[in-house]
């Protein structure tokens, strides 16, 4: 049976062995998937050894999405762009890197929120390592302009100097975000300090012809503090749960060549936080 893994410090919260359960048993895939905790100092070590037992695939996540970049021998463009990477396939003695955070929130916005990004104007928050994951697959949508925002204006021109290529990008300071936006994602970590970046109530467009998706990464049982600041002007909220099953799939994807379907699995997630 073929061995895969999601590898992180910590690890015990992690959703994805039930994820990849669900889609094994819907694909009829035979292969095992547990959580491993490697040691801080200990991340090339623990995929040695497993690569080694035979494993064939491993899920990266904190903190070790950059030396999972440092060690793969290939990587898709997403994740050479990204400068991290969260998925491994092991195969014929060579690790491929990729990057499918930013092509599960894409999916999460566009099909399962039935919104769509071509030609709309975006504004990405924050200028860490989650916009940096998400910014290839957004501009591959052709938005009309995607804004870039963080709280320093240098740190968000690297990211567009880097991508500029790719679409039309383009940095700003919070204080300096004027007019309202289609779409909205919050890529910061505010809101595990339960707070909300601060960009004026203008950004959010509450009008009979359109109303502004605020997308938080972020999820829980409760909205977020930013959700619900949205929601107070006129926004329509969603948290990243969707995000997080949709790069489940991509993975998936990627080891298995087959592409489950998500909506059970996230209505099967939604309950059980609901009832946490």
């Amino acid at each position: 049976m073929d061995a895969y893994v999601v590898i992180g410090n910590p690890i015990a919260h992690s959703k994805s062995p039930e994820i990849h359960a669900q889609f094994a048993a819907q694909t009829t895939q035979q292969l095992s998937y547990e959580r491993l905790l490697a040691p801080l100092q200990g991340f090339k070590a623990a995929v040695k050894v497993f690569i080694a037992n035979g494993g064939k695939g491993a899920n990266v996540t904190v903190p070790f999405k950059l030396e999972a970049h440092a060690l793969a021998d290939r990587l898709t463009d997403r994740a050479r762009l990204a400068g991290a990477v969260n998925t491994l396939k092991f195969e014929g003695g060579s690790i491929l890197g990729d990057n499918t955070d930013g092509a599960g929130l894409v999916v999460d916005i566009v099909q399962n929120a039935g919104v769509a990004l071509a030609g709309k104007r975006v504004l990405l928050l924050g200028a860490g390592g989650a916009s940096r994951g998400a910014l290839l697959p957004l501009l591959e949508q052709k938005p009309a302009e995607l804004v870039l925002a963080n709280r320093t204006h240098a740190k968000a021109q690297e990211l567009v100097t880097q991508f500029a290529e790719y679409g039309n990008l383009v940095a700003a300071e919070y204080a300096q975000l004027t007019g309202a936006f289609d779409v909205l994602i919050n890529a910061t970590s505010a809101s595990l300090a339960a707070d909300v970046p601060p960009i004026p109530v203008s950004v959010f467009s509450r009008t009979a012809e359109a109303t502004t998706l605020a997308y938080d990464m972020m999820y829980g049982k409760q909205p977020t503090v930013f959700m619900e600041f949205a929601a107070r002007h006129g926004a329509i909220a969603r948290d990243g749960l969707g995000m997080l099953v949709e790069q489940a799939a991509e993975a998936f994807f990627l080891w298995r060549g087959v592409r489950p379907e998500t909506a059970d699995v996230f209505a099967s997630l939604r309950a059980q936080l609901n009832q946490s």
